[in-house]
């Protein structure tokens, strides 16, 4: 899987490779996450292709009928992923699994979305890989392609193999794709845009992580102290730190100021406010404390990112 964390040179080339009766779901669940990735950055991370074996249109499982920009047999890239969804196993042909098989040697990663891993093991292209598959097709893959290390998971990579299994999952796929990338900063904003705002109250059937997360996305203008989070949710501040670090893959301090960071960024694309404004709704005491924790995160100014996207101060 591609890894330059924080900042690519060069976007990363996905080439998409659909079926009939592909999933409109599916590929709005991929595609979406990674557009906005490329908006709030305000850079293009990706870029994508939609592909076919012959080149030809393509019809989805709703009727939607969409245009190829080109044959598999002409693409290449960092990473292709094979969306077949339903019907799928009327694609398991001979010519599918040859046409695989060469693109493997154009492709750095390979991605079963939906049932596409199905067509990647028929291919010989997931032998002694771990990967997923649609849930609906999980016993019966792991029946049928022996030297494939099934897993009963919603997304699983594995060196230069990369499955998901339903629709929803493409969307987590998509993120991990962004935080392993571009990091869980950037992550944490595609994924807030998504699923929209948190209680206040956080919902407590959520996991210890995500209830924390939800309190410091509802206090970020007057942040908490990890204590007091800690303690809303029942917890010792070092129990928390732990769990945060072993999902997040940094302490809750830093998460919370990502966040932070994070609105900030947006505030200085988006809103028409000074950057005093802006130090204010993220919970900074002044604007020259707000711009050294934003140069040291993005390392760029609001300023900057402001003149970037041509948005004048209030």
């Amino acid at each position: 899987m591609p890894n330059s964390q924080n900042h690519h040179i060069s976007p990363c080339q996905i080439s998409i490779l659909l079926f009939g009766n592909f999933s409109n779901h599916c590929l709005a669940n991929i595609l979406e996450p990674l557009r906005a990735a490329n908006d709030l950055s305000g850079r293009l991370n990706y870029s994508w292709k939609i592909v076919t074996l012959d080149g030809l249109e393509v019809s989805s499982s709703s009727g939607l009928r969409l245009g190829a920009d080109a044959r598999l047999s002409d693409a290449g890239g960092d990473i292709l992923m094979v969306m077949p969804s339903y019907e799928f196993l009327t694609h398991a042909t001979v010519a599918t699994s040859r046409a695989l098989r060469a693109a493997a040697k154009r492709f750095t990663t390979l991605a079963g979305l939906d049932t596409g891993s199905w067509l990647l093991a028929e291919a010989g292209l997931l032998d002694g890989y771990q990967a997923t598959i649609h849930w609906d097709e999980i016993d019966r893959f792991s029946e049928r392609f022996f030297e494939v290390h099934v897993q009963k998971e919603a997304v699983v990579f594995d060196r230069g193999r990369a499955s998901c299994g339903g629709a929803l999952t493409a969307f987590a796929m998509a993120l991990q794709l962004i935080d392993e990338a571009h990091g869980p900063t950037l992550r944490m904003r595609v994924e807030n845009l998504f699923t929209g705002a948190y209680s206040e109250r956080p919902d407590p059937q959520v996991g210890i992580v995500s209830r924390a997360l939800q309190l410091m996305r509802a206090n970020l203008e007057e942040p908490l102290l990890i204590s007091d989070i800690a303690a809303r949710l029942g917890r010792s501040q070092r129990h928390l730190e732990i769990q945060v670090r072993a999902k997040m893959g940094a302490n809750p301090q830093v998460i919370y100021r990502r966040m932070r960071l994070a609105l900030a960024h947006s505030l200085a694309v988006e809103a028409q406010v000074s950057v005093a404004e802006i130090a204010v709704r993220c919970g900074y005491q002044d604007a020259s404390a707000m711009t050294r924790a934003f140069r040291a995160e993005f390392e760029t100014t609001p300023q900057a990112v402001r003149r970037g996207f041509g948005v004048p101060w209030s």
